[in-house]
C-alpha cells in the first residue's frame, strides 16, 4: 500500500458516503466530501425533468463551483467516489479533478449506483486529471462490506 492514501467522494443521497467510509476504513486512509457550494437538494435530482439541476448541469457539461478546495499534495493514492448520473460522474467531480494537480499521483474510481456499472471504471475522467497514473474504478452497493473493500485495495496493489 502506498504511504498516504485519501479518499475522497461526492454523494447526494448518502450511498456513496456509506461506501466511502468503509472504504477509508478498509484502505487505513484519510476522507474528505467533494462538497457543492450549493448542495443538491430535492427536485433537483430528479433526472426525469429535463429542466432539473442535474439535467441542466450534465447537458452543459458545467462545472459546479465546490463549497472548499480539498488539498490532495500530501497524498500517493487518491480514491475518488461517485454516484452514476446518467452513465458517469456528476459535474462536481470534474471540477474537483480539475482543482488539482495530480502529477505522480494514482486516483482509483468507485461509483455507486443500484443497477448500472457504465462509468464505474473512471475511464471518461480521465482528460480532467491526465497527469495521474489511473487505476480501473469499480461500482459498490452501499451494502459492500468493509472486508470485500478490503479484499479490492489488496488487488489494487497500490
Amino acid at each position: 500500500m502506498a504511504d498516504k492514501v485519501l479518499v475522497t467522494y461526492f454523494s447526494a443521497t448518502g450511498n456513496t458516503r456509506a461506501v466511502a467510509q468503509k472504504l477509508a476504513k478498509a484502505a487505513e486512509a484519510d476522507l474528505k466530501e467533494i462538497k457543492p457550494a450549493k448542495p443538491y437538494v430535492g427536485s433537483e435530482l430528479d433526472y426525469e425533468n429535463e429542466k432539473s439541476r442535474v439535467n441542466v448541469e450534465h447537458a452543459a457539461d458545467a462545472r459546479p463551483q465546490m463549497a472548499a478546495p480539498i488539498d490532495i499534495g500530501a497524498y500517493d493514492v487518491v480514491f475518488v467516489g461517485y454516484p452514476l448520473w446518467f452513465g458517469v460522474a456528476p459535474q462536481i467531480v470534474r471540477t474537483f479533478l480539475e482543482s488539482q494537480d495530480f502529477t505522480g499521483k494514482a486516483i482509483v474510481t468507485f461509483a455507486t449506483s443500484g443497477s448500472s456499472v457504465e462509468g464505474a471504471n473512471g475511464e471518461h475522467l480521465h482528460d480532467s486529471a491526465p497527469k495521474a497514473t489511473w487505476k480501473t474504478g469499480r461500482r459498490f452497493t452501499p451494502d459492500v462490506s468493509v472486508e470485500d473493500l478490503d479484499q479490492w485495495v489488496k488487488e489494487l496493489d497500490l
